[in-house]
Formats: C-alpha cells, structure tokens, sequence
C-alpha cells in the first residue's frame, strides 16, 4: 500500500473501518444476503428493529470484553452480572419500595463492584482472569437467586419500561441510541487516550509497559470495573425491555460476548484488537441467532453453533499470528 493511500485512510476514519474489518464484513454481508434468501422475514422493519435491540445487548458487554481481551485476560462473569443488576435493581424498586433512581444506581453498583474485585484481585494478586471472573460468575449468579428465591419479579412502570423499550424520535430504539453513544466513546478512549494506549501496551508486552513506567494495576482494574458497568448497565436495559427481573435471564452472555470479540479480530493473545471489530461481531452474532430463529432451529442448536464459530475463529486467530511471527523473522 502507498505512503498516500495510507494517509488517505488514516484521514478518513470511515474508510479505514472499512479496510481494516474488510474480512469480517465480507462474511457479514455474505450472512445476510444468505438469510434473506432462506427467509423473508429476515428484511421486514419489525425484525430489523429486533436484531438491533438483540445486537445492542451483547455490544454492551462486548464492549467491556474488548479491553479485557486486549489485556490479555477473559472475564467469565459478565453473564451472571447481567442476571444480578437486573434482578437486583427490579427487586429494589418492586419489593423494598425504593425510588427508582437508587434502584438504578444500586444496581449498577454491584456490577460496578463485581469487576472491581475481580480486577483488584487479578491486578494485585496475578491469580488468573479465568480462575476468579469464574468464581465471581459463580457468586453473582447466587446472588439474585438467594435476594428472589430463584422467582423472577415483575415490573409493571412504564416509565422503567421505556428505558429498554422507548424509542428515540418515535424511531429509533433507545437501546439502540446507548449502543451508539457507547461505541463513540469507547472508541474514543480506546485510539485517542492515554489508557488506551496504556491497555494495549500492557497487553503487547506487560514486561515493556512496566518498564516504561505503565500503571498496569490501576489500568487493569479500570477496566474490569468498566465491564462489570457495562454488564450491570446490559442488565438493566435487558429487565426494562422484559418488565421483569429474572436470576437466570444472563446465561451464555459472556459467550456471546467472547465470540463478538474474536470474531471482530481481537487477539486472544492480547495486544490487539479494535471497537469497530467488536460491533461488527456482534452483528454477526445477532444475525445468525435471528436467523437461526426465524428458521425454527432449536436454542440448543444455536448453542452448538456459536461454539464452533468461537472455535473456527481462535483458530484463524492463531493461524494469522503464525504468519505475522514468520514474517517478522
């Protein structure tokens, strides 16, 4: 590539998503085009909306992920902390009577503190991401089922409704508009910041980025609080949009999530990935399960499917990194 062509996509923003997700979009499109022969429903307003909202709830968490893959760790509780804040934050305004603001805010906060502990623990003791986000699944998915004995809580306030319901414009739904304002900002932070470039540095090289004096605790723990956030604040858009809370609603999230990660080219390895990469994963995602549904394919199929998705891109991951690694020597 030309020293202008370079120059020309580093100038147009646009452009260079294009041309650096040019993989992954070609099977985006290629997926739709294929569901929209198997199925006219696919194309229909009603359905467009709906993968939107179903888009947007695993590109919250997938958000949150992304930093934490870039790092170089795996957070296996962001499904369980969407279980947690949303049971939790119904169950305070439905059962203790308490003003919807501090229910809201309560339940963010426990997500909030989930990936604190998570990240002050892998930060300060080197325990394996793996190891204690899958213990923090374990006590996050027991909280909701002990506060509402395994019972889902209804919510009938529309106003709390319109939260996961409500449109922008009488057009655009609003868990689409957080996506959006979401993806801008993490973007931002993520190519334009000091952490940013703090987060990849530590997952490039942790040894390099310590030397060069990178506040690799602070910068680890940050980000795991910024996906327990985003996975309480999931939470909270999924139990409006269903006017309940349900202890069992975030199972297989973070499944979804890692899959919208890898998908969208962040290295499992660290050190690598991008937030337009993520989002346009995460469509992928949200295409094959509307599609799969549409179709009538079972649940646990759609299981099966997301695994061997998962599987086939680690394993393009790791093929691209043996290339890269043979060129560079």
């Amino acid at each position: 590539m030309s020293e202008n062509s370079k120059s020309s996509i580093k100038n147009n923003p646009i452009l260079g998503v294009f041309i650096s997700n040019k993989g992954i979009l070609s099977v985006l499109v290629l997926l739709c085009i294929i569901v929209a022969l198997v199925t006219d429903k696919f194309l229909t307003p009603n359905n467009i909306v709906s993968v939107l909202r179903q888009i947007s709830i695993n590109a919250y968490i997938a958000l949150g992920m992304t930093l934490i893959i870039i790092l170089g760790h795996i957070d296996l509780s962001v499904g369980a902390i969407v279980a947690m804040s949303g049971t939790l934050t119904v169950g305070f305004i439905v059962n203790q009577g308490l003003p919807m603001g501090l229910s809201i805010f309560l339940g963010l906060l426990f997500g909030v503190l989930a990936g604190f502990i998570s990240g002050g623990i892998v930060a300060c003791f080197r325990v394996p991401a793996f190891i204690i986000t899958m213990a923090m699944m374990n006590v996050c998915k027991g909280i909701p089922r002990v506060y509402s004995g395994g019972q889902s809580t209804r919510i009938n306030d529309d106003f709390f409704a319109a939260i996961g319901t409500g449109y922008l414009f009488n057009t655009i739904p609003l868990p689409v508009v957080y996506m959006v304002i979401l993806i801008i900002i993490f973007s931002f932070m993520l190519s334009k910041t000091k952490f940013g470039t703090y987060v990849y540095a530590i997952g490039g090289n942790r040894e390099a980025a310590r030397l060069s004096g990178v506040p690799i605790k602070k910068v680890e723990i940050a980000v795991f609080t910024l996906s327990g956030l985003l996975s309480a604040f999931a939470g909270l858009v999924l139990c409006s949009k269903m006017y309940s809370g349900q202890p069992s609603v975030g199972d297989g999230y973070e499944l979804d999530a890692i899959a919208a990660c890898v998908l969208g080219g962040t290295s499992m390895s660290g050190g690598k990935g991008r937030i337009s990469g993520t989002v346009i994963g995460a469509m992928v995602i949200g295409i094959i399960s509307n599609g799969l549904n549409l179709i009538g394919v079972s649940s646990y199929w759609q299981l099966i499917a997301k695994g061997l998705i998962i599987a086939c891109a680690v394993l393009l991951d790791a093929q691209k990194d043996k290339i890269s690694f043979k060129k560079k020597k």
